[in-house]
């Protein structure tokens, strides 16, 4: 890390998304509209409850607010401007990765999950994605959580489009201290996309490392 990208980094404050800051995430997702975009939930696969009523995307992040740990995401700001996010849950409890077939689950420890990021146009480069990565890890040692778990790329030295790259690089996390457990079947930007993980518990890794 160069010293301007640190001196960047240093200065990027992440706060969990919480319902009080739903104008910076509005901000952050919205801009294809209230009607269009991810929102950060296909990669969840929350769906309707029986018997509640159906939810717009941005109506189901709202929501899921409410609940955790962990939160649904992680809002990053530079200067007091929101520039980033970080989409988060627990793996056992987003139903759509914890039965994926391309991106198996390697145990049955409730992990959280990073699932993407989104980094404001003009603001790239500039160290907001390794700051929320590092508040996300501290945030889950916090909440006594067994690790963090992560589906970034490695695009092996070229330069990929920052919309295939919302999965996060496999290099960030390597220098984050996570360790490449599984090369998975899931792609992204015809890339193989990479387990990654890091255990706070070092008797997870000892118990991985005998399967």
């Amino acid at each position: 890390m160069d010293a301007a990208t640190g001196a960047a980094t240093a200065e990027i404050d992440v706060h969990p998304a919480t319902v009080d800051r739903w104008p910076d995430v509005e901000l952050l997702l919205g801009g294809d509209g209230p009607d269009r975009g991810c929102w950060c939930q296909p990669w969840r696969g929350l769906g309707r409850r029986p018997g509640e009523p159906r939810l717009s995307r941005p109506e189901m992040l709202r929501s899921e607010m409410a609940g955790g740990p962990p939160p649904p995401g992680y809002v990053a700001y530079l200067g007091g401007e929101p520039v980033g996010w970080c989409g988060v849950s627990m793996r056992t409890a987003t139903p759509r990765l914890d039965h994926s077939r391309v991106i198996p689950a390697i145990d049955t420890q409730p992990v959280w999950v990073i699932g993407c990021f989104r980094i404001r146009v003009g603001y790239r480069r500039r160290g907001v994605a390794r700051a929320l990565l590092a508040a996300v890890v501290r945030a889950a040692r916090d909440a006594a959580a067994p690790g963090v778990e992560a589906y970034p790329v490695d695009p092996g030295g070229r330069r990929i489009d920052t919309g295939f790259a919302y999965v996060g690089l496999v290099s960030m996390f390597d220098a984050a201290g996570f360790a490449r457990v599984l090369l998975t079947d899931a792609r992204s930007a015809g890339l193989p996309r990479w387990l990654v993980r890091l255990d706070f518990e070092p008797e997870a890794r000892v118990a991985r490392a005998r399967r």
